[in-house]
């Protein structure tokens, strides 16, 4: 608040005056008066500022260092004003906003206050009524005459206090105090004051978007520079340095050097090439350096001033890169290509599944090509997740294929990748897995031609994508899944049998459900889990002649078939509590009249009693001889 000049003498008696008898004169100003008052109540003893306790040194430096920002801020602003400060006598303190001293700005030579007050705390409770305490509490600045200081020292002193604002909230308290006023008008004194509070607002608020900008580019996945025409880096984000002293472009001083020295191809690059206003979005550029040849995604953004015409000279760019290995591993995770099971995730206590868990910690420690085998609906696909979350690659993507989904030209494409036309290259899986794990399901399916080029590419480390020469390198591990004996296969040349000893490094079997039948009851309480959580419903048990039938049945489609009755159940049964008459063993099929009609439906009925006439004909409610009519009816070989 700036209040018009006062007569002091007034001033005075209206302080005697609430000294001797505790009575406020109506002139009084009211945030003074309040202040008086709480002052009086508090028994200020201190004389002067010098008389308050301080805190130590250490304590002081941690405070100073802590408002570093500010602190040498004003430090700058007032060498620029030292000898105005001098010859006007002016105090110039700068508060925190518990009115901590931080700093004191006066000349060496000031009569009114030294060095040694830094430290000192101006709350009311400590000095009494003062402009500092007013402006803190009122956030307001506040122009404070003589004999309204509630310490006598300084009644030949005016005093100002504005708080500085950041973000709404008051950071710091810029105090002066004046005692040649007469000399030197209030006016001018409320200038400097606001002049100090306005550029500090500024330059905090400035400061604090900095750090918050530099905060967001170091959280990047990019490499972020502003690059100077002449090649020197003004700026880097922290990948951006990490990058640039992994080529040598960093010197010992922690400087960056001029990319004309350590880029070999600079001149055939993007950012030279913005030096004539030519922008680049998303272009795939190599880099050229003495250490190693990168390929990057790279955008270049000519900067420019504002009132800059079309012909006007670039002075700067600003570049963004991504590796192309990163930014595959980034859509990965984008994609969700990550693991959803653990091998905790397995549940069992039977012998064969022990073992299957125990071989399957040892190779996820290690980082060789690993094959699963086992009959389908095993759970390889599940191993094969929790193998990969418990490596090394764990936080590398994990993407899938199956061999037998895509016809052979479509599966070489997604595996090695492909040129279309003479702008666009898509990667294959082996590249988007690169610093993962590719699983290869159903490896028995691949064709021989793929088989032979795939192993020679894990051999190598290298791909070629189709319709190009140019060498990728890739850095996968494979995790094949196969139903039947590879070795076996290998035998009757019908797989690849040199991609048969890359992926067999390690070998894991998975046993089929009907050789691990005490496993059941707690495979079943795990589906039932998975399910609740999933679908978001209410928790359902099994009887204990539900779960002894599931105990009994062969499971010729192993987990996946189990899975899929329990789903059925689950969903059919009103009950929080399944019997035995509500499991169909057949899953989602229903022993009605469909099947004679429907080839497919009858189908999965025979694949759901593993090919067994007596239990397909019990589970369908009709005779062996009825059954072997519709049998041969669709051509079902066993």
């Amino acid at each position: 608040m700036i209040r018009q000049n006062r007569n002091r003498d007034k001033l005075v008696n209206y302080y005697n005056k609430f000294a001797e008898s505790g009575e406020i004169d109506p002139n009084v100003h009211p945030w003074v008066a309040e202040s008086w008052q709480k002052s009086r109540k508090f028994a200020i003893t201190a004389e002067k500022f010098s008389d308050l306790a301080e805190m130590s040194k250490e304590e002081l430096r941690v405070l100073q260092n802590h408002h570093k920002a500010a602190v040498e801020y004003m430090q700058d602003f007032t060498d620029g004003i030292r000898d105005f400060l001098q010859e006007y006598d002016l105090c110039l303190l700068l508060l925190d906003n518990e009115c901590n001293i931080l700093k004191n700005y006066s000349s060496p030579y000031n009569r009114l206050l030294s060095k040694k007050i830094e430290g000192a705390n101006l709350k009311l409770e400590n000095v009494g009524t003062f402009s500092a305490n007013i402006a803190a509490k009122y956030k307001s600045m506040f122009w404070m005459f003589g004999p309204e200081i509630w310490l006598k020292a300084y009644h030949d002193c005016d005093t100002g206090a504005a708080p500085v604002c950041v973000c709404g909230e008051t950071a710091y308290i810029i105090t002066v105090l004046s005692r040649d006023y007469e000399k030197l008008p209030q006016d001018a004194v409320i200038s400097l004051l606001m002049s100090i509070k306005t550029a500090m607002e500024i330059h905090l608020k400035q400061k604090m978007f900095l750090q918050a900008q530099e905060a967001i580019l170091d959280a990047t996945p990019f490499a972020v520079y502003h690059i100077l025409k002449n090649g020197d880096v003004a700026y880097t984000n922290k990948l951006g340095a990490s990058r640039l002293a992994g080529i040598g472009a960093i010197d010992e001083q922690a400087k960056t050097l001029n990319l004309n020295e350590v880029v070999l191809n600079y001149r055939h690059t993007p950012i030279y090439k913005g030096f004539s206003g030519i922008s680049c979005i998303n272009q795939e550029v190599t880099w050229t350096t003495q250490v190693k040849t990168y390929e990057d995604i790279t955008t270049v953004v000519p900067i420019k001033e504002e009132d800059a015409g079309e012909n006007d000279e670039v002075k700067s760019v600003v570049a963004v890169t991504m590796p192309i290995e990163d930014l595959r591993m980034l859509v990965a995770h984008a994609a969700g290509y990550t693991a959803k099971y653990s091998l905790d995730s397995i549940v069992g206590i039977s012998a064969s599944c022990s073992l299957m868990k125990e071989r399957a910690v040892r190779a996820a420690k290690k980082d060789n090509h690993i094959l699963l085998q086992g009959e389908p609906g095993t759970g390889k696909q599940r191993l094969a997740h929790g193998i990969h979350m418990a490596g090394s690659r764990s936080n590398g993507p994990l993407i899938s294929i199956n061999c037998g989904d895509v016809t052979p030209e479509l599966l070489e494409q997604e595996l090695f990748g492909a040129r279309i036309g003479q702008e666009i290259s898509h990667p294959g899986k082996l590249e988007l897995a690169s610093g993962g794990t590719l699983l290869m399901d159903e490896i028995e399916k691949l064709p021989p031609q793929i088989a032979e080029k795939l192993a020679q590419s894990l051999q190598m480390k290298k791909i070629l994508r189709i319709g190009e020469d140019v060498e990728r390198t890739i850095n996968v591990r494979i995790i094949a899944s196969s139903d039947g004996n590879l070795r076996r296969l290998c035998e009757k040349n019908l797989f690849d049998e040199k991609l048969f000893e890359i992926v067999s490094r390690s070998i894991i079997h998975l046993p089929p459900l009907r050789s691990r039948r005490e496993d059941i009851p707690l495979l079943t309480e795990s589906i039932l889990t998975e399910l609740t959580a999933q679908h978001k419903t209410c928790m359902k048990k099994l009887t204990g002649e539900a779960i002894d039938m599931l105990a009994e049945y062969d499971w010729p489609g192993n987990i996946k078939q189990l899975q899929g009755v329990i789903e059925n159940a689950v969903f059919t049964v009103k009950d929080d509590t399944i019997n035995a008459d509500s499991i169909n063993l057949m899953g989602n099929i229903r022993p009605d009249s469909k099947w004679k009609e429907d080839k497919d439906i009858f189908i999965r009925a025979w694949q759901s009693a593993g090919g067994n006439v007596s239990r397909l004909a019990n589970l369908l409610g009709v005779s062996r001889v009825t059954l072997y009519r519709y049998i041969k009816k669709y051509g079902v070989e066993k």
